[in-house]
């Protein structure tokens, strides 16, 4: 007996695959990559079956490649996606996001009162927690969580 495979988001010629992200996530990947205003196809799959989380989201970008700084940033968010590079059809590079130790200009520090805050000085962090996502800035040593974690659109 054959088994049928079927995709369920169809396949792109060149672009980006964010794959492996979990369910709640999938609109906050989207939100903090600036998606809602790319003017490309964007197809969007969330509860997908996956054997790896039992539910799984997918996001499929056409013709756009991210930087290091918006995978950082989406590994901030959903540790652990797979992000996939297409060109041609085919896999280009494939690798699993990782919260890197430290973090520069894109998350808002959550203290008013820090020189962040108040002039043009860039953010930097040093990531003391991974697990439990816990950045501590640079600046004025105030704590940023998951709960708090704000990103510079």
């Amino acid at each position: 007996m054959e088994t049928k495979k079927e995709l369920v988001v169809p396949a792109i010629e060149n672009g980006t695959v964010i794959d492996h992200i979990p369910t709640e996530l999938v609109y906050q990947v989207i939100h903090i990559l600036g998606l809602e205003n790319y003017k490309d196809e964007v197809l969007i799959g969330n509860y997908l079956k996956s054997g790896k989380l039992g539910r799984k989201g997918i996001i499929k970008i056409k013709n756009k490649h991210f930087t290091k700084e918006d995978v950082s940033k989406v590994a901030l968010v959903a540790p652990f996606v797979t992000i996939i590079t297409i060109q041609d059809y085919q896999v280009k590079e494939k690798f699993a996001t990782e919260i890197p130790d430290h973090i520069e200009n894109f998350v808002i520090c959550a203290n008013p009162k820090c020189i962040t805050n108040a002039e043009a000085v860039p953010t930097k962090f040093d990531v003391v927690d991974k697990e439990n996502l816990k950045l501590r800035c640079h600046y004025c040593e105030k704590f940023t969580t998951k709960e708090t974690i704000h990103f510079k659109l």
